[in-house]
This record gives C-alpha cells, sequence and structure tokens, in this order.
C-alpha cells in the first residue's frame, strides 16, 4: 500500500476518534495536503538531500561516467523552473543538483544592492537564499501533484490506476543543494553558527574556501590570500559539528582550495617541529637568508635548519608565496583537508585544462585514491577562446600547417566555421565527460549561468519591444515560444499557485467556495 493510502487511513481513523467534530473533515482531501507537502522542515530535506549526494558519490567512485551536474540559481522560481524542465525533458532529476553561488548572492540578493564578491553582504541572505529555493521547489511538487489529483477525479478505470501510480511513483523537485558559506564570514564559531542556518534551511552540502575571512576575493580576480592550514581544517571542524547537532549525520562538506591564485598569506603557520604542517606551509613562502647584523627594524624572521630567512612582507603586511608554488600548494590543501574531515574537493582553476586539474588529482590520489573534485565550469571561462588555443597547440605540436589562423584573435566569428572551431567545440561539449573520467570530477557545475541568461533574453526583449517588433517582440519572442515548447509558467496563475489554492477552497468550503479557475478565466486561453 502507498504512502498516500496510509495517510488517508490514518486520517480516517482520527477522524473517528473525533467524532461529529470532524465530520466535515475527508481524509483523502487532508492525505492529499499530506502527500503535496512531503518536506516538513529543512531539516528534512537535508536529510533526504544529503542521501541522495552520499548515493551519487558511491556511484561515481564505481563508474565515473556517472558525474553529476548543477546549475547556480539566484531566486526561488529560477530553481524552480530548472528542475520542472529538467523533469520534463528527462523525467526524473538524477544526479542533477542545484548550486548557490555567493557571487550572485552579492550581486543580486543584498539589501546594499550590487556588491562584489567579497563576502560583505548580509550573513543571513545565503540561507534565505536556500529556504527560498526550496519554498519554490516544494510547491512545484504540490503544483504537479494537485493536477495529477484533478486527473484522478476525472479518470476512471486503467486510465485511473495509472494516475495513481504516479501519485504513488511521484519524482520530487527537491534535490540537493551545494551551497557556497564563502570563507566562513568570520572565526570558526562564526563558521559553525552560520553553518547551522544554512543546514536547518535545507542544506545538505557546504563549500567553503580557503582564504581569509575579511580578505575574501572572487576566486577568479586578483588579491587572494589564504589562510595556514590549522585555520582552515578548524572551520572544516565547525561545519561538520554543526552538521551532528542537527542530526544531518551524512551532510557532506566541499574543501575549497584557491592557492593556485592565490599568491599572498596573511599570517605564518605555527610550526612546532620540521616538516609539520605549519613547517610545510611556510615552506612556500618567498624568503631571504639574513643575519643577525642585516636584519631590520621590525623583521619578521624564521628559523629553518638552523638559518634565519626573511619572509617577503609587502606594505598592506601581507606575506608572499614563491612563484610556481601554486599547484603544490593546492595538492597539499586538498590532502590535508580530506585528511581532516572533508568529503569533496574544489581546486578553483584560471582556466578549464584537463591535464592541468588531472594533474593535480593524480598527486592528490596517490594519499587519497578516492579523492573527488566539484569544479566551477566558471562563466568567467573565455570557453570559445580557450579551447580554440588548446586545439591550435595540439595542432601545432602534431606538425600541422596553422599558418590560416592567429592564435589570438581566436575568439573572432571568422573562424567559427573552420576545422579548428568545430573541434574545440567538441572538446567543449564532451568536457564534462571527459573531465570526470580523467581528472576525478564528480561534479560539475556553472557558478553563474542563470545571471547571464537573465541579462541576454532581457536584451533581446527589449530591443525587440522598444523597438520596430513592438509588442510581437514579446508574443514571437517569448509567448509563443513558450506555448509551442510547452513552458509550464506560461500559464503564470497555475505557476503561482492559484490552482492549489482552489483546491483547498473547495477542501474548506465545499459547494460555498469562491474559485478562481472557472471558465471566464483567461488561463484557459493555454
Amino acid at each position: 500500500m502507498s504512502q498516500y493510502q496510509n495517510d488517508i487511513q490514518a486520517i480516517a481513523s482520527l477522524k473517528t476518534l473525533h467524532g461529529s467534530a470532524w465530520n466535515a473533515i475527508n481524509p483523502e482531501s487532508a492525505a492529499r495536503m499530506r502527500t503535496q507537502n512531503r518536506f516538513k522542515t529543512g531539516l528534512d530535506i537535508a536529510r533526504h538531500t544529503a542521501r541522495i549526494m552520499r548515493a551519487d558519490m558511491a556511484a561515481y567512485d564505481a563508474d565515473p561516467s556517472r558525474y553529476t551536474q548543477s546549475l547556480g540559481c539566484w531566486h526561488g522560481f529560477i530553481g524552480q523552473q530548472k528542475m520542472i524542465s529538467i523533469k520534463k525533458h528527462f523525467n526524473n532529476t538524477d544526479r542533477r543538483y542545484l548550486y548557490l553561488s555567493g557571487w550572485m548572492v552579492a550581486a543580486l540578493r543584498s539589501e546594499f544592492g550590487p556588491l562584489p564578491d567579497q563576502s560583505m553582504h548580509e550573513k543571513t541572505a545565503v540561507a534565505g537564499l536556500i529556504k527560498e529555493l526550496y519554498t519554490f521547489l516544494r510547491q512545484a511538487d504540490a503544483r504537479e501533484l494537485g493536477g495529477l489529483f484533478r486527473q484522478l477525479d476525472a479518470a476512471s478505470g486503467a486510465a485511473k490506476e495509472a494516475i495513481q501510480r504516479q501519485i504513488d511513483e511521484h519524482v520530487t523537485h527537491v534535490v540537493p543543494i551545494i551551497a557556497d558559506i564563502d570563507a566562513g564570514f568570520g572565526n570558526a564559531e562564526a563558521t559553525y553558527l552560520m553553518a547551522k542556518q544554512m543546514i536547518e534551511a535545507g542544506a545538505c552540502c557546504i563549500q567553503i574556501e580557503n582564504q581569509v575571512s575579511d580578505e575574501k576575493q572572487c576566486g577568479h580576480q586578483d588579491g587572494k590570500v589564504t589562510v595556514p592550514h590549522e585555520d582552515f581544517l578548524a572551520k572544516i571542524r565547525a561545519v561538520r559539528y554543526a552538521f551532528l547537532e542537527l542530526g544531518v549525520d551524512d551532510g557532506v562538506i566541499v574543501a575549497r582550495t584557491d592557492s593556485l591564485g592565490a599568491g599572498l598569506t596573511k599570517q605564518i603557520a605555527v610550526t612546532h617541529e620540521p616538516g609539520d604542517l605549519g613547517d610545510q606551509y611556510n615552506a612556500f613562502l618567498d624568503v631571504e637568508e639574513v643575519s643577525a647584523d642585516s636584519m631590520k627594524n621590525g623583521d619578521v624572521v624564521i628559523n629553518r635548519n638552523g638559518k634565519l630567512v626573511r619572509p617577503k612582507r609587502l606594505p598592506s603586511n601581507l606575506f608572499q608565496f614563491r612563484e610556481g608554488t601554486g599547484e603544490a600548494r593546492c595538492v597539499l590543501d586538498c590532502i590535508t583537508s580530506l585528511q581532516h574531515g572533508a568529503d569533496l574537493l574544489w581546486i578553483e582553476t584560471e582556466k578549464p585544462h584537463i591535464a592541468q586539474i588531472g594533474g593535480m588529482v593524480k598527486e592528490i590520489r596517490k594519499l587519497i585514491p578516492n579523492a573527488k573534485l566539484v569544479y566551477n565550469n566558471s562563466p568567467s571561462f573565455n570557453w570559445t577562446l580557450n579551447f580554440r588555443q588548446q586545439v591550435f597547440d595540439s595542432m601545432k605540436a602534431e606538425g600541422k600547417d596553422v599558418s590560416a589562423y592567429e592564435r589570438n584573435m581566436l575568439m573572432s566569428v571568422e573562424y567559427d566555421d573552420t576545422e579548428l572551431a568545430r573541434a574545440a567545440d567538441e572538446k567543449i561539449r564532451t568536457f564534462q565527460a571527459d573531465s570526470a573520467r580523467e581528472a576525478g570530477i564528480f561534479h560539475h557545475l556553472i557558478t553563474l549561468p542563470t545571471y547571464h541568461t537573465a541579462a541576454l533574453s532581457t536584451d533581446n526583449l527589449a530591443k525587440d519591444y522598444f523597438g520596430d517588433q513592438g509588442m510581437l517582440g514579446y508574443v514571437a519572442g517569448v509567448q509563443r515560444k513558450e506555448i509551442r515548447e510547452g513552458i509550464a509558467c506560461v500559464k503564470h496563475q497555475n505557476m503561482s499557485g492559484s490552482d492549489i489554492g482552489d483546491d483547498h477552497k473547495d477542501y474548506f468550503s465545499g459547494a460555498a467556495a469562491l474559485k478562481a479557475g472557472g471558465k471566464l478565466n483567461t488561463m484557459n486561453q493555454f
């Protein structure tokens, strides 16, 4: 017997227990409302989606072709429409998540207005967006099930049984969210409190980076400053304690390293003996040997193997790493994080290059054989130019004639219909599958795609509507496509919950209900 049928029976028993006072309560109506509200709290969601992620991680370990994907969403409606589209096209939500980008929270969700990605937005905005996303995903469940219930009431015989099966086997729109906690928004206690808010809102997976919290920069900008490993590990532990306190025992932590593009540190690590973690961190500093006589006023010096060395300190009071150490620091960061409680890795790179990513993962897997990455397929990369240049370099290395191409001009439209461009596009198309297989990438995400699609679609509409196309700019460019492509929100009243409200009015008031979905509702035109 399905949960839906069990709920009908359970509520019918309650109705009998309460006698005539409950005469107007219809057990089937109440069971429908329960089915439409499967997840009662954010913690219910976090526990459910954590189990999904853990199962997907195990499946990837067995078969790297089973990688996962997500798109960054900056509003609940965007996340909802993404999942409705996925269910429409693929009939399930398997291995497809949502990503919550700190960049988009800063740029689009702060009461201060648009901000750079430097952790200046309100801390509560992140948890607020998680809650909003899941509110819209739960509403998508309620809307879809409501339609099935109406079909059930109108059907008979085998058709009715088929619809009942769809209800019993309903695939929820609620999927894992990988949520960005930036650098933790303060000390480890602040990170713990912030993580609790995010988990209570529904987050099963939290991504945290090893930058200095009050110096945080976007991963694709200059000026990044990292912290010693022990500082970062304290924050990883803080997130784990938050998961455990709230009973989300399968919670997932993604440890992100920005060391590849970060040439600075704010602190010299504490070290007790040669070769310990602090000593390994300090070994990457750009230093010069000094003597007691040559030391200047205020110098900071380190005793390294019996010699005094002076780290290069900038006017900002930050210390500089040696050039060319980024990849080695990334590898050490990743190994250390996995050895101290992280589940997945994130290496922020400056370009999408499988060999570069795979080379670092190979080193990590010498110590952690099942190390897996979350990778940012970033809009900050010029994918077209990067891959055309990769193909150009490959062709040149193979001795092929590349005289028809100017390497620095490969973004030009004049190259679009060339052998090189077609080869580059094919590499872009297969990048996720290839890097999942060759570079240990379990999860592929695009951080800011819906930011860019909103801008692009709005530009197209504004150009046509305010130009000579007038109303045809909207009708041909938007509504006609919505109708023909089956976009759910063409019935925007239905999408906003009008039909759900009508169902509830019917439950509460019966024949006296004043419902919106009658014959005069213009939504019937679609």
